[in-house]
């Protein structure tokens, strides 16, 4: 018979059970159950519910549960539907009819959405505590490479020579937005729902506050339907990971195009690339690729969460099962790449002279030409035009603008003298975006420094919600 099944006069199909089960996926939250489990007990005992001597032989049973669960010995079935009733059936099994009473108060309703919300505030700190280590490889090689030009893109075009490490800490501020969103989030998902019950709270005199500070909550959700058919924390969540796999993805893409023999700016360690099963001098950016490819899963599962709720009215309804399986594979689907990530980056070999040589070879410096001009009186319009007959010219001798000569020069623009040469060589061109945020050496050691400083704010954020969590 079910736990729940006193108003039922047969079992229900099963087909039903095994359609509807969701201990498949849900055991996960196993842990988290228990937690909140042994803080709703103590708190009926705390406010007179149940007696002391009950609340200490479930409390007891439920970390003999634990224990077993853990360890595999407990055995979990569909029969039992989710975690909860496998719980609580394990519970009446180690410890009698009182473990029936660790439900007083409560409805699964409210209980899956505390589960889910412990769940979730580990895996954010967790999530930080990765994207920091990326952050870190980003930096290291943002630290190596402040002599390192290359050429910048726009519309896949070289557009102006740019620092390496420049380019690498665009990832770093990149992804510290990231690290902000979920730290944002963590205020919204650290709220406790236990008290809502199914939907209108309880008639049992609960303290909802008890549970808060035992669980280290920042408070109570406001409102009972709305406690218990909230899954607004578990979009935002799929739609900060969607931006981190976008982020991901992107730095991806350069990655299988740096290491391509048409660019050639870096080897990837072979650590973490792979072969050809049929061609024998294939090193393959692998991991970049994958890492690429899985974005589009998280992406699946944002959509997914948003649809699931779009028609569901107040307040809970089983299509809301359909909550968990996307967040539990989205956060495995970043943990993975991010921890793969730090690595690879920190290993990756950058081969300068090749990111300089590039340089070289493109009119990626007519822009400081113009500047050069405007420098000298010219208007920038008039100067625009002239600089593109320049290139043009080139383009027709098969030169770049540094293979010119004075006298070349000077047949575009008598105001051109002896010191163009220097103005156009790639280390004055990058050093002359002396603005913050530009790519000259000093502005980017600032961005270096200024990441740097974020880095160890978000490793005490970490620090402060571990204490929370851990206590």
């Amino acid at each position: 018979m079910k736990l729940w099944g006193g108003r039922f006069t047969k079992p229900t199909n099963e087909l039903v059970d095994e359609y509807t089960a969701s201990i498949y996926f849900d055991k996960k939250l196993a842990k988290y159950d228990i937690q909140g489990s042994l803080a709703h007990v103590e708190m009926l005992n705390v406010c007179g519910i149940i007696s002391k001597e009950d609340a200490d032989k479930i409390t007891e049973g439920l970390k003999k549960v634990a224990a077993k669960i853990e360890s595999g010995e407990a055995e979990l079935s569909a029969e039992s539907e989710d975690i909860h009733m496998n719980v609580e059936k394990l519970l009446i099994e180690e410890v009698g009819p009182v473990g029936g009473k660790l439900h007083t108060g409560r409805s699964r309703n409210d209980q899956v959405a505390l589960d889910m919300r412990l769940y979730l505030r580990v895996a954010l700190v967790d999530l930080i505590s990765l994207l920091g280590k990326v952050q870190e490889s980003l930096l290291n090689q943002a630290k190596a490479n402040l002599d390192t030009v290359m050429p910048g893109y726009t519309h896949l075009q070289r557009a102006q020579p740019v620092l390496f490490g420049h380019h690498m800490s665009a990832y770093v501020f990149m992804f510290q937005r990231d690290v902000e969103r979920l730290q944002d989030s963590f205020k919204r998902v650290n709220k406790s729902p236990l008290g809502a019950g199914a939907l209108a709270g309880t008639t049992f005199p609960i303290d909802r506050e008890f549970v808060v500070e035992r669980l280290g909550f920042d408070g109570i959700c406001e409102n009972s339907l709305d406690a218990v058919s909230d899954r607004d924390f578990v979009v935002e969540f799929l739609a900060n990971a969607s931006l981190i796999s976008t982020h991901l993805s992107r730095l991806c893409e350069e990655m299988v195009q740096w290491s391509s023999a048409e660019f050639n700016f870096i080897e990837l360690d072979d650590e973490f690339t792979t072969g050809s099963s049929m061609m024998p001098q294939k090193k393959n950016p692998d991991v970049a690729e994958l890492v690429r490819g899985k974005t589009g899963r998280v992406y699946g599962h944002l959509m997914g969460m948003l649809t699931t709720l779009k028609g569901l009215p107040l307040a809970y309804n089983k299509d809301m099962q359909e909550d968990k399986e996307g967040m539990f594979d989205t956060v495995e689907t970043l943990k993975g790449a991010l921890a793969l990530f730090a690595p690879m980056i920190e290993s990756m070999q950058v081969k300068k002279e090749n990111m300089h040589q590039a340089v070289k070879e493109d009119f990626s410096n007519a822009t400081d030409l113009a500047d050069y001009l405007v420098g000298k009186g010219m208007p920038f319009r008039e100067s625009h035009a002239v600089v593109g007959q320049v290139v043009l010219h080139c383009i027709n001798q098969g030169q770049y603008l540094l293979d010119l000569s004075l006298e070349e020069f000077q047949s575009f623009s008598n105001l051109i003298e002896e010191d163009i040469f220097n103005a156009l060589t790639p280390e004055t061109v990058v050093n002359a975006r002396n603005v913050a945020g530009g790519t000259a050496k000093n502005r980017v050691e600032e961005q270096i420094e200024k990441a740097s400083a974020y880095l160890k704010e978000n490793k005490e954020w970490i620090e402060d919600k571990e204490t929370i969590i851990q206590a």
